[in-house]
């Protein structure tokens, strides 16, 4: 009986020990704890959170659904670090569908009236998510896939996504790569590269960042200040479908002149001044009270704003091609032929002001 009880005893002071010696988990900078956004998927796949950093200290998270970029810290010029990405600190609030904070968006983002495409004189009936109409993919877009996830360097991941045949309703399968770079200037790249190999189809895709320069918490971004480099815009009805016109920019909605962003309510397609090219600046947002900066660079057509209350306290700049395209040929086109490859890159460069 002495052996038995002295063999329990041994057991329990070895479990004592080890749990003593096991380490807290360590927060990233923007305050998250990576166990919390893992999450095992009915394929039996795992979801985790990925960090990169750069020299300076900003940091990035990103995780597998969606590809979801989950906070950047970035210092404001009194070098005390905020993460200005909206978003949660758990896996839980991402599973919701329809929910696209910092996740790429595809097969299609923005809208496709009717939920109805025709491509090489074949119409296809997409899955519906807006009324009649398809929103940001459907109900299961590229914001609810699992992406591998590949770590090649301290600074970067690359993000491996495959669309099969008929997935959302799209013809055609896709193999999508994103890759994201943050270097050292605290400039944060986006690559995307995407192909087809049965037939052809339609591809919109970006990154829904949800962004508060304030900081995640802050209640609101009025007061923060908006350059875009658009002198037209994209005019939507009530249900935000085009016409296929190209309109002159209201005053009201004017942001070639930077001022500060108002309580109004914003969705407005900006069609980016040509010409186009990935030196030429799309837009920026200033904090003035702490200085934090972004400016955005991208090599696709138009900016999308987004400022309501359905993404909270913080606005999207979605640097992305036309609402509904695939019904307006006069629109930049959004087909994607077999064999060919579809490129697209998009920059934030982050920086302090005075």
């Amino acid at each position: 009986m002495k052996k038995h009880v002295f063999f329990f005893a041994t057991i329990a002071m070895g479990l004592t020990l080890f749990s003593c010696t096991q380490k807290p988990e360590t927060a990233t900078v923007s305050g998250l704890y990576p166990s919390k956004f893992e999450h095992l998927n009915d394929k039996g796949e795992t979801n985790k959170l990925y960090v990169i950093k750069n020299a300076n200290g900003m940091e990035v998270t990103v995780m597998n659904i969606g590809a979801r970029i989950v906070s950047i810290a970035v210092p404001d010029k009194n070098g005390a670090m905020h993460n200005i990405v909206a978003g949660y600190d758990t896996i839980t609030p991402y599973l919701q569908l329809g929910n696209y904070h910092g996740a790429v968006v595809g097969r299609y983002g923005n809208r496709i009236a009717g939920g109805v495409i025709e491509i090489e004189r074949v119409k296809y009936r997409l899955r519906q998510n807006d009324g009649e109409h398809t929103l940001n993919g459907g109900p299961r877009g590229f914001s609810s896939g699992f992406f591998e996830i590949e770590q090649p360097a301290e600074s970067q991941l690359v993000c491996r996504y495959y669309s099969a045949d008929d997935e959302q309703g799209f013809p055609s399968d896709v193999d999508l790569t994103v890759t994201y770079t943050l270097s050292d200037d605290n400039t944060l790249i986006f690559d995307y590269s995407a192909s087809t190999s049965r037939r052809a189809t339609y591809i919109n895709i970006f990154n829904r960042l949800n962004l508060n320069l304030a900081g995640a918490t802050a209640s609101s971004v009025d007061g923060q200040e908006l350059y875009v480099d658009a002198a037209n815009y994209v005019p939507l009805n009530d249900e935000l479908i085009p016409s296929g016109a190209i309109a002159k920019v209201p005053a009201n909605l004017n942001f070639t002149t930077p001022h500060a962003l108002d309580a109004q309510t914003y969705n407005v397609c900006y069609v980016l001044n040509q010409p186009r090219t990935i030196e030429r600046q799309a837009a920026a947002l200033t904090n003035p009270e702490n200085g934090i900066s972004v400016e955005i660079y991208t090599t696709e057509p138009s900016i999308q704003l987004t400022k309501d209350p359905t993404i909270g306290a913080a606005i999207s700049l979605d640097a992305q091609h036309f609402p509904d395209s695939p019904h307006h040929p006069e629109y930049p086109t959004t087909v994607l032929q077999k064999d060919s490859v579809f490129s697209s890159q998009t920059i934030y460069k982050f920086k302090l002001q005075n």
